[in-house]
């Protein structure tokens, strides 16, 4: 029987990168720790790995320390991110990955920090509701939410806001995009610019990298390796049951949605993850349909590598490409220009 874990090592030539061999290590471990659990306590014990997070959060580049201030934000709570220099008037909206089942701003806090540090901005995290003790739908309303409570709330309460940005990885790479259509549709102010880190935008899972990645993506193959086995005709009604939704409806699936007239959106994929092709395909749409959308991708990383940023050279490269991307999105900035696609 073949050894996936074997198969990754082999594909990404960790030997060659000691920091890559180290995040492989922390994955294998939090995966042994989530398999060794009973079934019935497998979501507990995933949600402990995820709240904890996997490396502790590089300090302020003058080694002072960033703030974490509480925000209750309509429903749910959430907390502000603020770096030596933050601008209360610049904020940025940041959802945390988790699979829907998991993940919580604590967690992220090393996505969350290198946010605020390479873009000035106040970082409001969200703490959304999570499945399945609550719907798809209550997920998307606390993150629709949140959405029109910072374009009137910075962290020292209501004030006026200069620019808006919206980030988030994976499973909030999906919530990130499905709410910059949604606010487009019901008419708010447009963010100035978009960052979605692996993002999830098909819940139909039609993407050949699924599959062809399934191997080398060791943070989403040994989850869902089993699922992907079963046969499309039935793993199409248990998506739509366990969401309430259809796959294709783009509430859920962002890929399914009208693309156009969105703000500058920056995707960040490795080449190694499953999640590739979802991100090719978004990206590719939606600049058929005339939106300013750019995808970056990085050969050999795990799924959303950059949660290692201390640890992962390649994390601290995609953040400093985030922060000229943020640098750019100005209303002088010609964002047609945007490159389709860049390799790292």
């Amino acid at each position: 029987m073949t050894d996936p874990q074997a198969e990754y090592r082999t594909a990404t030539r960790d030997d060659a990168n000691p920091g890559l061999h180290e995040v492989i290590g922390l994955i294998e471990r939090a995966t042994a720790e989530i398999r060794s659990a009973p079934r019935k306590q497998r979501l507990a014990v995933i949600r402990q790995v995820m709240a904890r997070g996997f490396v502790e959060p590089s300090p302020a580049a003058d080694g002072s320390a960033y703030r974490f201030q509480d925000a209750q934000v309509g429903k749910v709570r959430g907390e502000w991110v603020l770096s030596p220099h933050a601008d209360p008037h610049r904020r940025l909206l940041y959802l945390h990955g988790g699979g829907f089942v998991s993940g919580c701003p604590y967690g992220f806090r090393v996505i969350s920090t290198q946010l605020a540090r390479v873009t000035a901005a106040s970082v409001l995290a969200l703490d959304y509701r999570l499945m399945p003790e609550h719907s798809r739908r209550d997920m998307i309303d606390d993150c629709q939410q949140a959405y029109r409570w910072i374009l009137e709330h910075g962290p020292a309460g209501p004030t006026p806001i200069r620019q808006l940005f919206v980030a988030g990885d994976s499973a909030g790479g999906n919530l990130t995009l499905m709410l910059i259509a949604w606010a487009r549709d019901q008419g708010l102010r447009a963010a100035d610019g978009v960052m979605a880190f692996s993002p999830s935008v098909d819940m139909t899972l039609a993407s050949p990298s699924l599959k062809r990645n399934l191997a080398s993506d060791l943070m989403l193959g040994p989850g869902l390796r089993r699922f992907l086995k079963i046969p499309r005709v039935l793993f199409l009604p248990m998506i739509a049951i366990w969401n309430r939704m259809r796959p294709s409806n783009p509430l859920i699936s962002p890929l399914f949605g009208d693309l156009a007239g969105l703000p500058p959106t920056l995707v960040q994929a490795s080449e190694a993850e499953m999640l590739l092709d979802e991100a090719r395909r978004y990206v590719d749409k939606a600049r058929a349909a005339g939106s300013p959308a750019q995808l970056e991708t990085w050969p050999d990383m795990p799924h959303v590598w950059q949660l290692f940023e201390p640890i992962l050279p390649e994390a601290r490269e995609a953040f400093e490409q985030v922060g000229r991307f943020v640098a750019s999105c100005s209303p002088a900035t010609k964002t047609e220009s945007m490159p389709k696609e860049t390799k790292r």
